[in-house]
């Protein structure tokens, strides 16, 4: 029996883990995974994903390839009580979806969407989940400067230095902020993101909301290229990555 390439879906609350990716000496989402899917599937399981969240960044939506050899397709796809017994509760594994033997997780994403949770009184069943802040907010005009961003596709003024990337360009296709009865929810879709883009997108969109710079100098810091120009990251309680689309999953 050859190899198969799997996807397998999952939901976590980042709150515990110190991100996504495999770190030495840090409890990761990949790590438990990983390991909870080598027991039941008895042979090593390497899953790659289709990005990196931080430490405290939790995914509504988020999917991982991995690759299995000698096992019947439905002994895998049954798997799935056995792996969710095994993860912790803070981490659900959704499905798992037989695909081709090239579909990879990460770079056959088409498109991506985050949303970013503001409250703004202290509330003991947010913590961890949204970002308190006691300023008030002009959300006409961060709803405004947010639209701006479809206009770009160069966000080097919102991605951490030296990564690893042969472009800082992306495609902004929504980006709007919803008022909610117990805070404010930004949501942003693109077909790719940089690292770090989204909090520092953020931060720079509350600078609008205070009044610290105005429209003119928001589209400044997108064309100066510059990360320093822009705002500082907010913090990743509040960052939630809701969807993954791919051509070929339904």
């Amino acid at each position: 029996m050859s190899k198969k390439r799997y996807f397998i879906q999952i939901a976590y609350d980042g709150s515990l883990y110190h991100g996504w990716q495999v770190q030495p000496n840090a409890v990761t989402v990949q790590e438990l995974l990983d390991k909870a899917m080598t027991t039941v599937l008895r042979q090593p399981i390497e899953t790659l994903g289709c990005g990196r969240t931080d430490s405290g960044v939790h995914a509504k939506d988020f999917y991982a390839h991995f690759d299995v050899e000698g096992i019947d397709e439905n002994k895998v796809l049954n798997a799935l009580g056995g792996i969710n017994a095994l993860l912790p509760y803070q981490i659900a594994a959704k499905r798992i979806i037989p695909v081709h033997e090239e579909a990879h997780a990460r770079f056959d994403a088409t498109a991506r969407a985050y949303k970013y949770h503001v409250h703004f009184e202290k509330d003991p069943f947010k913590l961890n989940r949204s970002w308190l802040i006691k300023d008030q907010l002009d959300v006409s005009a961060m709803n405004e400067a947010a639209a701006l961003l479809l206009n770009y596709t160069d966000f080097s003024c919102f991605s951490k230095s030296n990564t690893q990337t042969f472009t800082n360009n992306c495609k902004i296709v929504k980006a709007v902020f919803e008022e909610e009865e117990d805070g404010l929810v930004f949501t942003i879709e693109a077909d790719r993101f940089l690292r770090n883009m989204v909090r520092a997108i953020m931060g720079t969109l509350v600078q609008i909301g205070k009044k610290e710079i105005d429209l003119t100098a928001f589209k400044a810091v997108i064309e100066s290229k510059n990360r320093s120009m822009a705002g500082q990251s907010v913090p990743a309680c509040g960052l939630y990555l809701v969807k993954i689309e791919y051509p070929y999953l339904g």
